[in-house]
């Protein structure tokens, strides 16, 4: 049975829209599984595509009518509040936002922080680096603004909600909504959070420009690691501990991402652990893969990885509901002892899958530790 803690985060990270999609049929699901309302985090960190739905949830829309408006069904049958049709006035469709990158600007995105780069280069990461290089955007994400000021934030920041952003200039993590880091208007910071680099331009909160909070880290995770919570649920979209076996070759690379992004969320999630905090990991499986496709800013599966992702953890978290397990999704086989901590079942996931792609002309393939 699920007991649910005192203290409890939540981390919705990046992921464009259909990790906005994946991450609502997931809360979806988990909302579902526990009777825990997402609006009532003592702690929420967004960066990106999550941003925008911390944004919404601290506004106070629930997860029944964010799923009901794209879908058009209830999320339990216990919660009757959901009316047939979805709101009027509940603005959750960015379907008009580019699929695909338009034309840039010229030059490098970021002359200061080439800079910075070119004097301590072993200070970046590579996503950082390629996003001082590549040129601007030039639509800014004025739609994204206006869905959170229409929600009901235009003039208050919601409380214990941090947005992570990235200085343009000096490459820092800033998470917005901490008392350490420069006020802004919670529009205006999820804004920057969304700011896809030579998708959109920087977005600037007084005089600095920012960009995406996820060329920081898809999940930043870790800013919770000192947040005294006894229990932190983790959405992780571009993350996966589940191997498959794209064909195409752009599949191929977007895995190769994936993995990467994994093996940072092992730091940031043995951070957490480390002090005490139970951490549960849900990720895309094999399926949801499936469903998204290489692109994650093509809206029109926006409804299939929506069911997909609530269809995918409702089942896992079924398997696990009666068992004090803290697994990521997709990765849990049927001798597992309880008590694994995350951040060991990443690890051993993302051995399996570099394993798995150094053997996979003898054959080598299926779910990472013996995943049905």
């Amino acid at each position: 049975m699920w007991v649910m803690s005192r203290r409890r985060g939540l981390v919705l990270g990046a992921g464009g829209f259909l990790g906005a999609a994946w991450m609502l049929g997931a809360l979806a699901a988990l909302q579902k599984a526990t009777s825990w309302d997402a609006r009532e985090a003592d702690l929420m960190v967004g960066t990106s595509a999550g941003s925008v739905l911390a944004g919404l949830l601290r506004a106070g829309v629930s997860i029944d009518d964010l799923y009901g408006q794209h879908c058009g069904e209830k999320v339990t049958d216990e919660l009757t509040a959901l009316p047939e049709s979805p709101p009027a006035g509940l603005p959750f469709d960015l379907l008009d936002e580019p699929c695909w990158p338009g034309l840039p600007e010229f030059g490098f995105g970021s002359a200061p922080l080439v800079a910075r780069m070119a004097k301590s280069p072993l200070r970046f990461s590579p996503t950082a680096v390629c996003a001082a290089l590549l040129p601007r955007g030039r639509r800014a994400p004025t739609r994204i603004g206006k869905l959170i000021e229409d929600a009901g934030h235009s003039d208050r920041w919601p409380d214990a909600t941090w947005v992570v952003a990235m200085d343009y200039h000096t490459g820092a993590r800033v998470p917005f909504g901490r008392p350490d880091s420069p006020a802004a208007p919670l529009a205006r910071a999820v804004m920057a959070s969304c700011a896809v680099p030579a998708w959109y331009s920087p977005v600037r909160i007084g005089p600095v420009p920012y960009i995406d909070g996820g060329v920081c880290s898809p999940c930043n995770a870790d800013l919770l690691a000192a947040a005294d919570l006894d229990e932190v649920f983790v959405l992780a979209p571009m993350a996966s501990v589940e191997l498959d076996s794209p064909h195409s070759p752009l599949a191929w690379l977007e895995r190769r991402f994936r993995r990467s992004v994994t093996k940072r969320l092992h730091r940031e999630l043995g951070s957490l652990e480390s002090r005490g905090t139970r951490v549960t990991l849900l990720t895309p499986n094999a399926a949801d893969l499936a469903a998204m496709g290489v692109n994650m800013m093509d809206g029109a599966r926006r409804e299939e990885v929506l069911r997909t992702a609530r269809d995918s953890v409702e089942r896992y978290l079924a398997y696990t509901g009666e068992r004090p397990v803290t697994a990521a999704q997709g990765a849990v086989p049927a001798e597992m002892p309880v008590k694994v901590p995350v951040a060991a079942l990443v690890k051993a996931s993302v051995k399996n899958q570099v394993k798995a792609a150094t053997t996979k002309k003898i054959g080598a393939s299926g779910p990472v530790l013996g995943a049905a």
